[in-house]
């Protein structure tokens, strides 16, 4: 059996293909391969898998150049990268990576609404300029995130976890948002700490702090817009480690920029890897690289996965985390 990985990946997941015997083949550079690299690697050999990342884009003719491929397995949760229809055509099973990297995201995602919060990230590039004299009452002042309203639309396995975290850590209240309620999940929290939102304007209105976690879709794409920003508390932030396209970043930089809101936090971009410049000019905003779910951890723990579901289908049976077929 033959193995094709996009890019370079923890090991604990390649040693494990190679450990069955497979042949396994790696993109040596370290960088996004074209999609005429990636076809003409692709075409090299008659690999039966294909491990692949969030940021291969894997269309029909990609399938086809793999045309005995039984599985694509992306190195990932979300798989907007991936032209499902074109799998069912072809009978490609399509897998991905979730529950392994819950916590990661999830404790990212607090983290930035802290360096947002308490400007981490100004007080730092003051302090590394030598600006800091010495204490002062009025210095970086920010807020807390202790006792605050936490808004979650989407109320999946990390958006959950990021409930429990702000909830049980931080005393906050938590205000959800999502396409139907979870009452065993609200029965988590005591003393109501907890509310259901049927819209996500009500949650949007709210919320001190907001925490996107929804899959990119036509109808999720831009659901943070001008109009749902204007609903937003003007002392509110921000966060987004979920995808880039969900928010207008044009709308949100000039939210930013005019105070409409006070800061955001995001680890995803609009067009990934490109950064809007106009919110790389403010100190209101935190831009991280896409790496909520960087610890070594969750990400030798994807890697693990994205194996199993590739032995799985390549010895006949059904992989734990199959997207395609249903």
């Amino acid at each position: 059996m033959k193995v094709y990985i996009t890019r370079n990946i923890p090991d604990s997941g390649i040693k494990m293909l190679r450990d069955k015997g497979y042949e396994v083949d790696i993109n040596s550079k370290d960088k996004v391969l074209s999609k005429s690299e990636l076809i003409k690697n692709l075409k090299k050999k008659d690999y039966n898998a294909v491990l692949c990342l969030l940021t291969d884009k894997i269309d029909g003719e990609v399938f086809d150049a793999a045309k005995n491929a039984k599985i694509f397995a992306n190195y990932a949760v979300g798989f907007d990268n991936i032209d499902l229809e074109a799998a069912k055509q072809r009978g490609v099973m399509v897998a991905n990576t979730p529950g392994v990297l819950n916590e990661a995201v999830a404790e990212h995602a607090v983290a930035l609404m802290l360096a947002a919060s308490r400007r981490i990230v100004e007080a730092d590039s003051f302090s590394r300029k030598g600006k800091y004299k010495g204490w002062a009452p009025m210095l970086f002042l920010g807020n807390s995130l202790f006792g605050k309203t936490v808004g979650i639309v989407g109320l999946g396995r990390i958006g959950s976890r990021v409930a429990h975290m702000v909830s049980d850590g931080f005393g906050a209240k938590v205000v959800y948002y999502d396409l139907k309620r979870n009452e065993d999940f609200e029965r988590e929290f005591p003393n109501g700490s907890i509310e259901y939102k049927e819209d996500v304007d009500e949650a949007l209105r709210e919320s001190d702090f907001i925490s996107i976690h929804l899959p990119l879709t036509e109808k999720t794409k831009h659901i943070i817009n001008k109009e749902k920003l204007s609903l937003m508390k003007p002392g509110a932030l921000l966060v987004n480690t979920s995808r880039g396209p969900i928010i207008d970043e044009a709308a949100l930089a000039e939210a930013l920029k005019n105070g409409r809101i006070k800061g955001a936090a995001l680890d995803v971009f609009e067009f990934e890897p490109k950064i809007t410049k106009a919110l790389t000019r403010l100190s209101n905003v935190v831009l991280t690289p896409h790496i909520a779910s960087a610890t070594e951890e969750a990400r030798s723990k994807m890697a693990e996965l994205a194996a199993i579901n590739i032995i799985e289908v390549l010895e006949g049976r059904t992989p734990p985390a199959s997207i395609l077929p249903s």
